[in-house]
């Protein structure tokens, strides 16, 4: 998943309860991993047109994968893979070369009509790599939070990459206060919101970005023409009940440019923020029933929530 976590645990013996969730997505990073190459994901992606047997977590994940992939009629595409490799997204992020070797000429993705799933088992059709970043950090968070409250805290905020899950009693307050970072500009925020129980997730084209022969490149691929999305949406923030459905609805809805977005958010019933590349921020859902704060209507500031 390639990205930093946070953890905060209200209740139980917390020690215990962060070594263990440490130990659990240390675990998940190395079945998910596209750059592990031991990983459940990476034997799969090898192993074209044959049964694997995987892990009771990864084949959820790609149950969850491919229902997502069909909910949002193929706006969100694990299988773009080979579109990210010709883009020059072919390393962790961090050691990403400054100015990454020409790839191939960008195809769109193949989709996930033709992969099956059994008990324990997934098989990929010919031609066809699948890529769980998309969705990953958010299934990992909604895993942990819920392991964490099993496990015996009375509450849990889950923050990987700025994915964020919050479940169970927030330390000293009645709800969770988690902030929405303004993507241009680090450091400031856009938003405070309170969650009793629920996620946020944010997609954004401005972070992850690359140069090659002089054009700036990001991750987030356009399935249809297998080429980074180029439209006037620069993020997309979504609030949800479930970590991995915020992330996944988020990248939709930054594929699908403003009116679609908009649309597609609504349609889910999901409260989510959109904001242009000028900077114009448009809502969608119920977004005003999470605000307790913004840049021009003031408030108190919360506490830290990750």
């Amino acid at each position: 998943m390639g990205s930093a976590g946070h953890l905060l645990v209200a209740g139980g013996c917390e020690p215990e309860l962060l070594a263990r969730a440490r130990s659990q997505l240390e675990e998940l990073e190395s079945l998910w991993s596209r750059f592990r190459a031991d990983s459940e994901l990476c034997r799969l992606n090898a192993s074209p047109d044959r049964w694997v047997k995987l892990s009771e977590p990864t084949v959820a994940l790609v149950r969850q994968t491919v229902r997502a992939w069909e909910v949002t009629g193929g706006l969100f595409d694990p299988t773009v893979l080979p579109a990210l490799e010709a883009a020059g997204y072919t390393h962790t992020f961090p050691t990403l070369p400054r100015e990454p070797a020409p790839g191939v000429t960008p195809a769109p993705a193949p989709g996930c009509a033709g992969i099956e799933i059994d008990d324990d088992r997934v098989r990929l059709p010919p031609g066809v790599r699948l890529d769980l970043g998309g969705i990953g950090k958010g299934y990992a968070a909604d895993l942990v939070a819920q392991a964490l409250l099993a496990s015996g805290a009375e509450g849990a905020c889950v923050n990987l990459g700025g994915d964020v899950r919050v479940v169970g009693s927030a330390p000293g307050a009645q709800a969770w206060s988690v902030a929405v970072e303004d993507e241009a500009n680090p450091g400031m925020d856009m938003a405070w919101l309170a969650l009793a129980d629920g996620a946020v997730a944010t997609s954004t084209r401005l972070r992850r970005r690359w140069q090659r022969q002089g054009q700036q490149l990001h991750h987030l691929i356009d399935p249809a023409s297998g080429a980074p999305a180029t439209n006037e949406v620069a993020t997309v923030t979504v609030v949800a009940g479930q970590t991995h459905w915020a992330e996944v609805l988020a990248k939709a809805a930054l594929i699908a440019g403003l009116s679609a977005g908009t649309a597609l958010l609504e349609s889910h019933g999901v409260a989510g923020l959109l904001v242009t590349e000028d900077g114009t921020v448009h809502r969608a859902g119920p977004w005003e029933r999470y605000v307790t704060w913004t840049p021009n209507c003031g408030g108190t500031s919360p506490a830290p929530a990750g």
